[in-house]
């Protein structure tokens, strides 16, 4: 970083002892990347939560755990059953305090027990594991910076709602309702702390994203003595597949992806079950609602064939966050709250999705990006740059002092929302 300017006698308060917390940050997020907290792992999870609560005790907050509701997946057998998952982290501070704002982050990555599981010092700053980045390193810079705040003389001025979740890898699908439920609340603005990327950039604009099971049924039938009484469920599949390929290129920001057709039989069956899994992103609610159309025509059409019937689950359970007026005036406050520690914080839109979408989609601006840096996230070679902990965690408590002290006015970019 370079030489720091602008600063109240707060703001150096909290570099000096941010500064000096930069090992422990590195040895907590170490050891909270030890634990396997893959998305699935349900166990393993429910065996991490308490230890993650047991840290953000130390914050001037009511901490609890909660289980969220179950919610449905679709298997490759075409059934449908509920999973639940491990506990949301939930804290709670200040509710009266005249600044309410939600913080939230995620435990669970996309690695399953057995599979990366080691922590490497690469050298050079930089730290090889599972969450170091994204986004056990986040959820260590969040509770640094939010204990040098209530360090300081300001705490009472802003309240505050934690929500960590377990399952933002896969889509939140349990743990939305306390995102919104919290965001809801009286936030004026929401602190997400997602990896910023490897430059420092941080996200703009974010696509909206879904996700679609189709369960497709045909007949199976001999395909030697009886082809023709037989109806092809894989071939209706194949057939949806190129159709929502062809959407690609038809609206501006709207992208379709197949990731799998799951099903079939041995050759000499005609394939009665196969199930279709795909994605689809969109930049605005108008895009978002012509790709939710678009793929209930070609679920339609599909299911139009003779002896082809099925059932269709999903949608955008993430909605767009555009850049609207309240955005844009939230990361002009960050960009300059970065500029009074040497950053120069680029804002870059992404089809990346997070749980700022959720906290957008209940009305409160936020910005998203604000754990540590790192790459090669959602892979084995996943690092942190670890000069980058004392950064970020102290544009946090910055951002904070400025919240409480009004150099960052919460509600003035709250009024922004609409426009």
């Amino acid at each position: 970083m370079n030489t720091l300017t602008d600063l109240s006698r707060e703001d150096a308060a909290a570099r000096e002892r941010l500064t000096d917390a930069l090992p422990q940050m590195i040895a907590r997020t170490r050891d909270w990347s030890v634990h396997n907290t893959g998305s699935f792992n349900v166990a393993g999870l429910k065996a991490f939560a308490p230890k993650l609560a047991d840290a953000f005790a130390e914050l001037d907050a009511a901490v609890r755990l909660e289980a969220g509701p179950a919610f449905e997946t679709v298997g490759a057998n075409g059934q449908v059953s509920e999973m639940e998952t491990g506990p949301i982290i939930r804290a709670e501070a200040r509710p009266s305090a005249p600044v309410q704002i939600i913080l939230s982050g995620h435990y669970d990555t996309v690695f399953p027990p057995g599979q990366f599981e080691t922590i490497r010092d690469l050298g050079d700053g930089r730290i090889n594991g599972p969450g170091m980045a994204d986004m056990k390193g986040g959820l260590c810079v969040m509770l640094e910076a939010l204990k040098a705040f209530e360090a300081g003389p300001m705490k009472d001025r802003i309240g505050y709602r934690i929500v960590m979740t377990p399952d933002e890898e896969i889509g939140n699908f349990a743990s939305n309702g306390a995102l919104t439920e919290a965001a809801r609340s009286g936030a004026l603005i929401g602190m997400t702390y997602e990896p910023g990327m490897e430059t420092g950039a941080m996200s703009g604009g974010r696509k909206g994203s879904a996700v679609y099971d189709i369960v497709l049924h045909g007949r199976a039938a001999h395909a030697g003595r009886a082809k023709e009484e037989g109806r092809s469920a894989l071939l209706a599949a194949a057939e949806l597949v190129m159709g929502l390929e062809g959407l690609n290129g038809q609206r501006d920001g709207v992208t379709f992806n197949a990731g799998a057709i799951e099903g079939g039989a041995p050759v000499n069956i005609v394939p009665d079950l196969a199930v279709v899994r795909f994605g689809a992103r969109a930049p605005d609610a108008e895009a978002a609602a012509w790709a939710d159309t678009e793929v209930r025509r070609l679920f339609a059409r599909a299911t139009a064939h003779d002896g082809i019937h099925g059932h269709l689950h999903g949608g955008f359970y993430r909605p767009p966050k555009p850049r609207n007026g309240a955005q844009q005036a939230l990361f002009d406050a960050v960009h300059a709250t970065g500029r009074a520690i040497g950053l120069d914080l680029e804002f870059v839109d992404t089809g990346g999705v997070c749980e700022g979408n959720n906290i957008f989609a209940a009305g409160v601006p936020n910005v998203d990006t604000l754990g540590v840096r790192g790459g090669r996230i959602h892979s084995n070679e996943e690092f942190v740059i670890t000069e980058s902990f004392t950064e970020r965690a102290l544009l946090s408590a910055l951002i904070l002092n400025r919240l409480a002290d009004g150099r960052l006015n919460a509600r003035a970019i709250k009024d922004l929302m609409g426009r």
